[in-house]
């Protein structure tokens, strides 16, 4: 019975001995020079290939560390490593300092300050599309301002319609009616921006564009969150100018343009007229239209005072009349009968 008794005991000795060689350790780690505690620190114990990352009291915590003496590694970014040995148990707390390394991080620091300065104050970014590039456009497409947009980058052409040749603009991929149409400055187009009579206005009596991309453009209306495009006309000089274009294209279009400008020492004039007709054009014939029936006809006459050297004041009349018929060829060329009824109208 005694020697049970005493196997007992020593099985009851050994399992707290077990128990004893183990412990839960708390180390922690601090900066050299402020001695404040480093949130994201990394301690390593090497032989046990266990780690841990300090909490934002620059502690990390351990269980079920076996007692003897062990290899750790502290490191963090910006910081020298720290290799050192530990005895577990300790009589001391685990604390320990990292030194700032060669690869610290810069400071980043952020500001802001109030400013009287307004929105319309700001410089704003605007591409400008000059009068050679203008010229060049206008031999190609001399009946409306389509291609010279559509080469601009970022500002795309959409065509919605093939029977009536409806276009949008696009700017930034945003809708046609989130895009303002200025002439000299002035929103004589209202919210017909995305509208086909507006693309049908031509080049030839234009000077320059400059266009707005983005947000900035918001200064001149909600209709012109895509962006904007200001049209400005040719002024007169001294020197008189005539231009006349006539151009016939092979799918059945015919333009003429003519302007004139001149002025003197107080007064100043522009004249500007176009007539567009293009015949109702089915290549493939399939019966549909691929360009409508269209008449359209512009009038532009400007006249212009000149107070002094740096003052001008103009009055001018800008008119535009475009009426057009797509769909069905059979009853645009004959009219409608029980089976040809289908066209789009667009005045």
């Amino acid at each position: 019975m005694n020697k049970y008794l005493l196997s007992i005991k020593l099985i009851l000795i050994l399992c707290l001995s077990l128990q004893a060689q183990t412990s839960d350790i708390q180390i922690k780690v601090l900066t050299e020079a402020e001695n404040e505690p480093l949130f994201g620190a990394t301690v390593y114990f090497e032989a046990l290939e266990k780690g841990a990352v300090t909490d934002f009291d620059g502690i990390a915590t351990f269980t079920e560390i076996p007692d003897g003496q062990h290899q750790i590694i502290i490191s963090f970014l910006g910081f020298e490593a720290f290799e050192t040995t530990i005895q577990i148990p300790s009589n001391t707390a685990l604390v320990f300092k990292l030194k700032e390394g060669g690869n610290q991080l810069d400071d980043v620091v952020l500001q802001s300050s109030r400013s009287t300065r307004t929105v319309r104050k700001i410089p704003t970014r605007i591409e400008f599309i000059g009068a050679e590039e203008l010229g060049e456009k206008a031999i190609m497409n001399p009946t409306n301002i389509s291609m010279v947009l559509r080469e601009s980058t970022g500002i795309q052409m959409q065509q919605t319609s093939l029977s009536s040749g409806s276009t949008n603009i696009r700017i930034q991929g945003l809708d046609g009616r989130y895009t303002q149409l200025l002439r000299d400055g002035f929103p004589l187009y209202g919210g017909f921006s995305s509208g086909l009579s507006i693309l049908q206005i031509p080049p030839l009596d234009l000077q320059q564009f400059e266009i707005i991309k983005g947000s900035s453009s918001t200064l001149y209306g909600g209709g012109a969150i895509a962006g904007l495009v200001n049209m400005v006309s040719k002024t007169p000089d001294e020197e008189p100018a005539l231009d006349i274009m006539l151009t016939q294209t092979q799918a059945l279009g015919s333009t003429a343009n003519v302007f004139y400008s001149k002025r003197n020492e107080k007064f100043g004039v522009s004249l500007y007229g176009s007539g567009h007709y293009q015949k109702a054009y089915d290549p493939e014939d399939d019966g549909f239209s691929n360009l409508p029936k269209t008449t359209s006809i512009s009038f532009n006459p400007k006249l212009f005072y000149y107070p002094s050297e740096k003052t001008t004041l103009w009055f001018g009349l800008n008119g535009t009349y475009d009426d057009r018929i797509g769909g069905d060829m059979t009853k645009i060329e004959s009219g409608a009968d029980g089976i040809h009824q289908y066209t789009r109208l667009r005045s």
